[in-house]
């Protein structure tokens, strides 16, 4: 068997290094501005490849990162598997029952979010195809199709991450704006799945890989989800734990990935599926995805975004006409099918717009699509970079754009309504549903609403989603129709209540909070001012300890906010 020899060793660890320590570095800079990290990634294969590196010093280039030979086939391997892995992630990320249960709008908005892009794009590289950068062997209504999907497509980890920096993931608009993009991706990944198995195929075998796809995305959401349900209760129960469940989710998606990419559709459909059909199962931790998300996102995920900068020049190949009229129309078509979809659904101005702003961030996996045409040679290099350029530009406005969208005229607090009647130092109850239940039952006789009705809506709001924050904090929360003003209740446990958080942690501070219907953003504000405010662990521990309300409210006035 064929090794490599020490000396392309040392050469593999000494780019595996390099491209994983200034990836971590140009993330974090990223992060300070709060940016995802996949921005700097990308950025930090930029500056290490041809772009900058191979102009200022291209014998370490060439050393680091040769265009063949074992190196570079050891190099090719690993991001492939690293890409597999944050498709696998990302399809974790996919909550089909939440998006199935929020119903019209998050149905309006992602069939025209992506009709209306679809069509406008489809129609543009149809009619000007070499404009758009199509290869001059590239089949037209191929190239056309891609360039349709990837006008398309969103990208659920970034919309994830500025809604959580945002701190409005947890709210309903915040469920809305993911259910959509659950649906819309879906809805993408198939369409692109098609077109690659359209590719290099005979007559015969085109029919099979189309009825091998479908049947393949069929078979794992209905039988996977199904298989996935009554799997993990076993492995958690007499297993070993999270970590038998986090083997047991790589190697299905693995075996997935070996699948797809045998019938002639690429390997990350495969894992992607599959993520979706594990991320589904209620059995799956929130602390467990956690921790398969923080081990692909720091370690896979950084090599391989940093490696796209790696095989284009981004100063040579940049059209600035083309990179103008590919995120012109891509912004154009997003937002034009969201504001149609959320008017159809329903929504509210702002929760359309509001919509619109986050749906149009693109990010990964708008850059995995035009990775994986370039490779197939659909389209060329100046339109490849034109992608990424489009993709990292929405992605980095799409927090601005929904700050300033939802930003509220008058600043509201979480202590603006909160009382004594509405706090409960100690709660009797252990368990989720125990303590929305017994949180009702004192704040709602104040603001004359039905106790038992508004738990129920709270109960079916937290199916949709956990709400607890983390660090020890959960917010359940409800929009109700008959409230004429906003109010919170707090309840205390000294034992903590499983919330399932995102951490593991037990929720030893509950917020209950019920706003009226047509008021979304006074929800969007509170739940933002909380999750501010209790960012400090002292102030928490000293919350819990609080001996009364108005200690209670003391601690919170002076703790800091952005909301003031």
């Amino acid at each position: 068997m064929a090794q490599l020899n020490p000396d392309h060793i040392v050469s593999l660890f000494l780019t595996l290094g390099t491209l994983l320590a200034v990836a971590w570095i140009f993330g974090e800079v990223a992060a300070r501005f709060r940016q995802p990290a996949v921005v700097g990634e990308i950025v930090a294969g930029i500056v290490l490849g041809p772009t900058v590196l191979g102009r200022v010093s291209p014998s370490a280039f060439a050393y680091l990162f040769p265009p063949d030979g074992p190196i570079a086939l050891s190099l090719s391997g690993i991001t492939n598997l690293a890409l597999v892995l944050f498709l696998l992630v990302a399809g974790m990320e996919v909550d089909l029952s939440a998006a199935i249960r929020q119903g019209r709008a998050a149905i309006s908005l992602s069939i025209t979010g992506i009709a209306v892009p679809f069509t406008i794009g489809l129609v543009a590289a149809w009619l000007a195809p070499e404009l758009f950068g199509m290869e001059p062997d590239a089949e037209l209504s191929l190239f056309a199709l891609f360039f349709a999907t990837a006008l398309s497509i969103t990208a659920l980890p970034v919309i994830a991450k500025t809604l959580m920096d945002l701190h409005i993931y947890k709210s309903d608009l915040g469920v809305l704006i993911m259910a959509a993009a659950v649906c819309s991706d879906l809805a993408g990944w198939v369409i692109f799945a098609v077109i690659l198995g359209l590719l290099d195929q005979s007559d015969t075998s085109i029919y099979f890989t189309i009825a091998a796809t479908l049947g393949y995305w069929v078979v794992m959401l209905a039988g996977g989800r199904w298989a996935f349900n009554r799997l993990l209760p076993f492995v958690q129960a007499y297993a070993a734990g999270a970590r038998s469940v986090l083997v047991l989710a790589a190697t299905v998606a693995l075996f997935g990935a070996a699948f797809t990419e045998a019938i002639g559709i690429h390997a990350i459909f495969g894992s992607f599926i599959v993520g979706v059909a594990f991320g589904d199962s209620p059995h799956l931790r929130q602390q467990t995805r956690q921790t398969l998300n923080d081990f692909v996102s720091f370690i896979f995920a950084p090599l391989f975004f940093a490696s796209i900068g790696l095989g284009a020049d981004f100063v040579a190949h940049f059209d600035v006409g083309l990179v103008l009229a590919v995120t012109l129309i891509a912004c154009l078509g997003k937002g034009l099918g969201c504001l149609i979809g959320g008017r159809l659904g329903g929504l509210s101005r702002r929760e359309t717009w509001a919509a619109a702003a986050g749906l149009n961030a693109r990010g990964a996996m708008e850059i995995i699509l035009g990775l994986l045409g370039l490779r197939f040679g659909l389209i060329g290099t100046e339109l490849f970079v034109a992608l990424v350029v489009m993709a990292l530009f929405t992605s980095l406005i799409s927090g601005p754009l929904l700050q300033r969208i939802l930003r509220p005229r008058v600043k509201r607090r979480v202590v603006d309504f909160m009382t004594g009647k509405t706090f409960l130092g100690s709660l009797t109850a252990n368990d989720r549903d125990g303590a929305i239940r017994e949180l009702c039952a004192a704040v709602c006789p104040g603001v004359k609403i039905d106790p038992d009705r508004t738990g129920d809506a709270v109960i079916a709001r937290e199916l949709l989603g956990s709400t607890a924050l983390g660090y020890e904090v959960a917010v359940p929360h409800a929009r109700i129709d008959e409230l004429d003003g906003s109010v919170v209740g707090v309840g205390l446990s000294r034992d903590g209540i499983d919330f399932d958080a995102p951490d593991g942690e037990k929720s030893r501070m509950v917020f209950l909070l019920l706003t009226p219907a047509r008021d979304v953003s006074v929800q969007l504000e509170i739940l933002a001012d909380i999750a501010q405010r209790l960012a400090d662990r002292s102030l928490r521990e000293k919350l819990i300890r609080a001996p009364s309300y108005t200690e209670f409210r003391a601690l919170m006035k002076t703790a800091p906010s952005d909301s003031g």
